[in-house]
């Protein structure tokens, strides 16, 4: 598998690199956002660790134009430790936020993690083809797209993971806890403030194409799935 580190500092990048190398994984480095972008959009990459704090284009901005035209997993490796800039990054796609300074070992232990899921996602499902309309929305779970009309939505894993799940559990409410448990697994890293970034990704990637509103909440029990 193939990791792109986009980090201006050598020393850290060169200790990513050699940590990941060790676990098997091979590296490619990138010393600014354009660069790194360009690399990212060009190359064909198993996760993407992303510095917030980059010359040329911050590492923000570098994950929302990838996310643009990719869902190969992200994750930010910062010194910027603040709750906002942490929702900000989950916000704009990122998978995982791990806090400068880091341990080499847990942040191979996350990587791993994100690869080895998003390999079983890709290359899981069913044989045959298996489509859902509903509303206007299409989704093809032997492609793991979504449409709305003509118009096809680009989501992250977990953002197609939380669509599909909801989607096919119509009108029960799911606590942010359970949602957690259920679609990023009970080993998973992280915390269920997680899922309320990305139901509000997910709606405000379907509410470009259409006016429906699928996703609804229910104050002070979760989120369900009108239908």
């Amino acid at each position: 598998m193939k990791i792109l580190i986009i980090e201006d500092d050598r020393s850290i990048a060169e200790l990513e690199r050699d940590y990941l190398i060790a676990a098997g994984f091979r590296c490619e480095l990138a010393f600014d956002g354009e660069s790194g972008l360009e690399k990212a959009m060009k190359g064909d990459y198993d996760l993407i660790i992303i510095d917030i704090m980059l010359p040329r284009l911050d590492g923000f901005s570098v994950c929302e134009e990838l996310r643009k035209a990719k869902d190969v997993p992200v994750i930010f490796l910062s010194a910027r430790s603040e709750d906002v800039d942490k929702i900000k990054g989950l916000g704009l796609g990122a998978d995982d936020y791990i806090a400068k300074p880091f341990s080499p070992s847990e942040m191979v232990a996350r990587v791993k993690a994100h690869t080895a899921r998003y390999k079983a996602l890709k290359s899981g499902g069913e044989k045959r083809s298996q489509e859902l309309n509903i509303k206007g929305l299409t989704i093809d779970k032997d492609s793991r797209r979504v449409f709305a009309g003509k118009n096809e939505i680009i989501l992250t894993v977990k953002e197609y993971d939380l669509l599909l799940f909801l989607l096919e559990n119509p009108n029960i409410v799911f606590s942010k806890d359970r949602l957690f448990d259920r679609v990023w697994g009970m080993d998973a890293i992280g915390d269920s403030s997680t899922v309320t970034v990305h139901v509000q990704r997910v709606r405000d990637k379907l509410e470009k194409y259409t006016d429906e509103k699928f996703i609804e909440t229910v104050w002070g029990a979760g989120y369900r799935f009108a239908r």
